[in-house]
Formats: C-alpha cells, structure tokens, sequence
C-alpha cells in the first residue's frame, strides 16, 4: 500500500478528502451497504480531532505517517460511536453532522455493519502506528487504548448512559458517564500520539489531565446545546436527553450550576496547560483550542440570556 501523503497540520481539506478515502469500498460491496458507507464518509465532523492527533504528534517529532493513521482512526471510532449513538434502541436520533442519521436511510443493521466497519478499519490503521514505534513501548500503548475504547472506558460509559434512568441524577453520576464516552475519546486524541512519539511520563501526566478538563468541559457544552439550543442551531436533534432521561449536567444541576462547573473545569484545565507549555512549548496550539472552548461556552450563555430575557418579556406582557 503507498504511504499516506505527509499532511500540512492544518490542512483540513486533506484529512476529510482522507476520511473519505482511508476506508476502502471493494468493487463487490453490497450495494444497500455501499450506499451507508458512503453516507457516512461523504458526511465528516469539523476533524478538529485530527487536527489535533497531527499536531501533538509533531510537537512530539512523530513520524507523520503513524499520525496521520492515527488521526484517521481516531476519527472512525468516534464517527462509529455516533452511529450507535443514533440508534432507536439509544438516543434514537434523526440528524447528526447536518444529515440524515445513518439508520433513517438505511435501516439499523445497515447503520450497526458501518459502524462495524468504520471500527474494524480504526484498529488496522492504529495498529500501524503502534507497529512503527520502539517494541519495548507498544505492549504499554496497546493496553492504554484497549482501556480507553473498551469495556473501562467508551463501552462503560455507553452503558452508564443507558441505565441513567435507574441511578442518582447527580453531577458525579453524570460526569461518571462523560468520562467513560468523551473524556476517553479526548484521552486518545491528546495522549496516543505523545506516547507514540516517546513523551516523558510527566507531560503524559499534564496531557490526561487537560483531557480530563476539556473532555467534561466539552461535554458540558453539548449538554447546554441539548437544553439550550434547537436543531437547526446543532446540527443533530435536540432535546433528546430530557426525553430519554439521559445524563446532562444542566439538567441534573441546572444550567447556571452547568456554567460554573465549566468555567472551573476550563480554570483547572488552564493552570495544567500552563504547567505542560513550559516543558513543551511547541504544544502552544492547544492554548488556540481552549480558547474555542471557551467561545463555545460563551455562545451557550449568551443564549440562555436571550432566553431568559424573552420569557420575562412575554411573563411582562
């Protein structure tokens, strides 16, 4: 197989041009099949993740092969997780990404075998990467990333999130689900490609825990999203956590308490960064990424104001 093209950090056409490519579609695929596949890779999130495995990578002097595998596979898993996620017998969604959700137009056994498949090509393209880096060190990375998708991280917090009914709607039970769904996807994305490129324990350290940080902040914001916003405005259906009484930390503590904890996770998170920047300065970039978080954050408030004010208007009229 020919090398992966070397890929300009910021590229972000070049990395959707290969999420679309990186799974190849034989010519006797079933039609019904190809059509979901297609479906999905012709649909991409914002490869803000990507983005980010490229660029921890080079500040780590990464082979730019092993990191673009790894940003792509990172990508499938996390594409293939919201094909679950989507599915009736989960959240049961009709749009993500701005589409149709891959269940809507093809049936839920077409969307389960793309999610399959999307996963399957995840771990070759991983395994490649890990392959690459120094034997003594891939018994450890392979053990890291097994935790993080497998039934210690990703399928737990799926789990969790199924079952929320039945347990405490608290901010601990809740971020219990996060950190089992997004903060482990976070994990990956921050720390695979600084162990492969031989980080130092220390800065593996600070980078776990600004996945942390920014993994409950993240998901903090799409709860609000959830709560605050339609589905014009996210581009996936709203108002689904309410109604399948699923984990949302604006509901479980209100929104304004939902804002607190973020702005203290973003707090916490900044004094980490701080700390990693003065060992790896190259690792700058992400102070631009916790600045979009924070914008993000202030977008949701300000809507929740505007909100706010509305309802008063109308209670005054």
């Amino acid at each position: 197989m020919p090398r992966e093209p070397k890929l300009d950090e910021n590229n972000s056409a070049l990395l959707t041009e290969s999420f679309r490519t990186s799974l190849p579609l034989p010519s006797l695929l079933d039609p019904g099949f190809e059509d979901a596949l297609r479906h999905v890779l012709s649909n991409p999130g914002s490869m803000v993740r990507p983005r980010m495995v490229h660029r921890v990578g080079s500040a780590y002097h990464l082979d730019p092969e092993s990191a673009h595998n790894v940003a792509i596979a990172l990508e499938y898993f996390h594409t293939a997780s919201l094909i679950f996620d989507d599915l009736p017998c989960m959240d049961n969604a009709l749009e993500r990404r701005g589409a149709p959700c891959v269940h809507v137009e093809f049936g839920e056994a077409t969307a389960i075998l793309s999610a399959l498949a999307l996963i399957n090509r995840a771990y070759a393209l991983i395994w490649r990467a890990v392959a690459a880096c120094p034997q003594d060190a891939q018994s450890h990375i392979t053990t890291y990333i097994e935790k993080r998708l497998g039934v210690e991280g990703l399928l737990n917090g799926q789990s969790l999130d199924l079952h929320y009914s039945t347990l405490p709607h608290t901010r601990e039970t809740t971020e219990r689900v996060a950190r089992g769904k997004t903060v482990s996807l976070i994990r990956l994305t921050l720390v695979v490609p600084a162990m492969l490129g031989g980080a130092p324990a220390r800065e593996i350290q600070l980078l776990e825990r600004i996945a942390v940080c920014w993994g409950l902040g993240y998901q903090a914001i799409d709860d609000l999203k959830d709560v605050l916003q339609s589905t014009s405005e996210t581009g996936k259906t709203a108002a689904r956590d309410e109604l399948l009484d699923r984990p949302n930390i604006a509901s479980a503590v209100g929104v304004c308490a939902a804002v607190e904890r973020l702005e203290r996770l973003l707090h916490v998170g900044d004094l980490t960064l701080h700390r990693l920047l003065l060992r790896r300065p190259a690792l700058s970039f992400l102070s631009k990424l916790r600045g979009d978080l924070e914008r993000e954050l202030r977008q949701v408030t300000d809507s929740a104001c505007e909100m706010a004010e509305e309802g008063i208007s109308r209670t005054r009229s």
